[in-house]
């Protein structure tokens, strides 16, 4: 892809996955991510939001560091956050992020232990994700990039407490929400936990 100044290790996975070409929502969007502003990013399904979402977040982090999540990712159900996995690692083969997915159904005391040991990128629904934060006491000031997918979905189905929740355990990190329309619920969102926001709508065609 050219995109400016992009992860070597990253780049090579991008090529071999047949992604050689920045569509207009990467290519608008990667500087302002890279600089690590807030920011609300429209597309419609389909236009490639989950890989965007992934392709940030490793260049932003570049390899494994430290113990404690450095980005957290909030998805709507399991079958997202597996998609998500599965993109890290085909992405991410070339760099040695360890990322970690948990889900309402999964096994909580695993999920800790698994965590505890030290990983890079943090999957998960929101409402596990507020369950573990709320009893874990992870070490948030290590965290670069609090990611919402979906998040007019999320809004839509009343997973604003969830989601502020988590925020307002972190004190400092980028927040990005990604969606298929930004909804009032999504303006009042950013509006709430956001600084300064920068919006992006991508035109219907794209």
């Amino acid at each position: 892809m050219q995109l400016k100044k992009i992860n070597p290790n990253l780049q090579k996975a991008l090529i071999e996955l047949g992604l050689t070409e920045a569509n207009e929502m990467q290519q608008e969007t990667f500087s302002t991510i890279k600089s690590g502003a807030d920011a609300v990013i429209q597309s419609v399904g389909g236009s490639g939001k989950t890989t965007t979402i992934v392709l940030n977040v490793i260049q932003r982090l570049e390899k494994a560091h430290m113990v404690s999540p450095r980005a957290l990712i909030i998805v709507e159900d399991k079958g997202k956050m597996l998609e998500m996995l599965e993109m890290f690692s085909e992405l991410g083969k070339y760099t040695d992020l360890r990322v970690y997915g948990t889900h309402d159904k999964s096994d909580m005391d695993y999920d800790k232990n698994q965590i505890s040991v030290g990983i890079d990128v943090l999957v998960g629904t929101p409402n596990r994700l507020n369950d573990m934060f709320a009893t874990a006491g992870y070490d948030v000031n290590q965290l670069k990039m609090f990611v919402v997918d979906d998040a007019d979905v999320l809004f839509k189905n009343r997973m604003e407490p969830k989601v502020t929740r988590i925020s307002d355990s972190i004190a400092k990190t980028q927040r990005l929400f990604f969606c298929s329309a930004i909804t009032e619920k999504v303006e009042i969102m950013a509006d709430k936990i956001m600084i300064e926001p920068l919006f992006f709508e991508m035109d219907e065609e794209e």
